[in-house]
């Protein structure tokens, strides 16, 4: 995990039906407030940290980390040996976990629900998604505009929520795109005749083949239209073009993953979330692998030149993390100006 910004890993939908541990020992120092949500509402399981700290010094806080907590109904445990559970999760890979309030529950019982919960093959997608299409206008604010991004040319670009984080439709907004967001479900058919620049398939959270309908989506629209999907949508994006996906052993989460551009050899320090992964020998002849993790060689990214397609495996919005990947979201302009001509 980053070692701070734990308010935006509590609000990214990627986490739904998840617990999040924090590697960082002392967390909550810098207290809560509503500008760095990256969604409405917390979608995690529950929250595990070493030391809960015991004041707030902030001048943005509105309130601590345990009063947010409680006011939205999420479990927290501290004074945990979070190192500890760090190692055997390195050693094991990602487990099934329980979190209770019930002291009378014996151990047996509490591993008899741990055994009951399965990601593989749910459907977390329909629990973070709107309920229905809205406009998106905020931009990020302006320390992030490290560089001018802003184009001379504006865009229609249509978002697929799958649990999309705010910060990615804030850079797209920064970089001149007017956004409409439509729910998971809503037909590929309305979304052409919206006449887009572009659509972006967004992260989210859990199994994409779990989700065919988005899969059935997605081989719909490619082709038709310039597309980006970022982490879930890459992985839908490859099963889309008839690849496989696959849940990985240990998964990659935080913002210090390294992945290197194979066209141009440039590597990025990136942020990352996400338990499955695109198998790039099951892709079909055409789909180029444009990025790979470098801890571990797993597919980062994919390009279709022929189908104007574009995906990341990783986060190039951050928040939290390096802004390294920035530069992607300008790909992806770039990709609907030369579709205009």
């Amino acid at each position: 995990m980053c070692n701070c910004s734990y308010q935006e890993i509590l609000t990214d939908p990627s986490y739904a039906g998840q617990f999040v541990l924090m590697t960082n020992p002392h967390i909550g120092n810098t207290g809560v407030n509503p500008d760095d949500e990256e969604s409405n509402q917390c979608f995690l399981g529950g929250l595990i940290i070493r030391n809960l700290s015991i004041c707030t010094s902030n001048w943005r806080c509105k309130e601590t980390l345990e009063e947010y907590l409680i006011k939205r109904n999420i479990m927290g445990i501290y004074d945990v040996d979070t190192r500890a559970i760090t190692r055997r999760l390195r050693e094991d890979g990602s487990l099934i976990g329980v979190l209770s309030t019930d002291e009378s529950r014996t151990d047996a019982e509490l591993l008899e629900m741990a055994k009951k919960w399965k990601i593989v093959g749910v459907d977390l997608i329909s629990g973070v998604t709107c309920d229905a299409p809205y406009e998106w206008s905020d931009k990020t604010d302006s320390e992030w505009e490290f560089k001018k991004s802003q184009s001379s040319e504006s865009f229609h670009v249509v978002a697929y929520d799958f649990g999309i984080k705010h910060n990615i439709m804030r850079r797209l907004t920064s970089y001149g795109c007017k956004i409409t967001v439509v729910p998971a479900k809503w037909p590929a058919s309305k979304v052409i005749n919206m006449k887009p620049d572009g659509v972006l398939f967004s992260n989210g959270p859990g199994d994409p083949a779990a989700v065919p309908y988005a899969v059935k989506t997605v081989q719909e629209i490619i082709g038709k239209v310039p597309v980006f999907g970022i982490c879930m949508g890459h992985q839908l994006i490859g099963q889309a073009l008839g690849g496989k996906t696959f849940k990985m052993k240990f998964g990659h989460h935080g913002g210090n993953h390294p992945v290197c551009d194979l066209r141009s050899g440039r590597v990025d320090i990136s942020s990352q979330n996400h338990n499955y992964a695109v198998d790039p020998e099951s892709l079909p002849e055409g789909v180029q692998v444009t990025h790979i993790n470098l801890n571990d060689n797993s597919c980062a990214g994919l390009q279709y030149p022929m189908m104007k397609l574009m995906s990341l495996q990783y986060h190039p919005e951050s928040s939290p993390g390096p802004h390294d990947s920035d530069t992607a979201f300008g790909e992806f302009i770039e990709l609907m100006k030369t579709n205009k001509l």
